[in-house]
This record gives structure tokens, sequence and C-alpha cells, in this order.
């Protein structure tokens, strides 16, 4: 499941994945409020606290996730993926070459680091 973070900087969108993630996650969460969002701040400073295995995500979460990447694909500013999943925080440290703006990877020690530097920049 995927929850709406509320203790984050006014200028960041910021969820939570615990369990299974299903693109109702998606549909219901995650979209309303990165629309909401780019509508009240014209950019997208992400952060994802992730507390589940990425083989957690369906297939229809993975399709929903590179559907809203790639429609506000010029929006990007920031990305903070907070995870212990070693191999992805380097992911999310690489995904900068790739993506519009910044994107970084922090450890779940790390979490209140993360919403620092996706709010700033």
């Amino acid at each position: 499941m995927i929850e709406v973070m509320t203790d984050v900087p006014a200028n960041v969108v910021g969820f939570r994945a615990t369990g299974k993630v299903e693109k109702t996650d998606y549909d219901q969460t995650v979209v309303p409020e990165l629309n909401k969002h780019v509508s009240k701040n014209g950019e997208i400073n992400f952060l994802l606290v992730l507390k589940t295995d990425v083989g957690n995500y369906s297939l229809g979460a993975v399709a929903a996730d590179l559907k809203e990447g790639v429609k506000h694909f010029t929006k990007w500013h920031r990305m903070a993926i907070v995870t212990d999943q070693k191999g992805l925080e380097k992911f999310s440290d690489l995904a900068s070459f790739a993506l519009p703006g910044e994107s970084k990877g922090f450890e779940l020690a790390e979490l209140e680091e993360a919403k620092k530097w996706v709010s700033e920049g």
C-alpha cells in the first residue's frame, strides 16, 4: 500500500510504500496527490520512503509509476528515494543522468536528511 506522508515540507509530495503495492494505490493515492502538487507548485519535489521490497510492486503498479513519470516528465525537480535496499538506493543516484532534475538515494535512517535535501534547490 502507498500512503501520503503529511510530515514533509510544503513544497514536497511524499509517499510511504509498505507491503503489497497495487495499481489502485496509484489511481487512488499517488496520481491525485501528484496532480494536486504540480498544480500548486509547478514542479515536483518527490519523496518516497520504500519500506517494502520492489518485488512487492504489482505489474500494474509499475506501469502506473512509469506512466506518471512520463506524464510529468518536465516537472521533476528533485526526487529522494529512502530505502535500505542498496541496489535501489544506488539506482536512485544514477537516475539523475536519465531524468530531468536531481535524484538521490538515502537509507531509512537518513529520512530527515532526505526531507531536507528534497525540499531545497
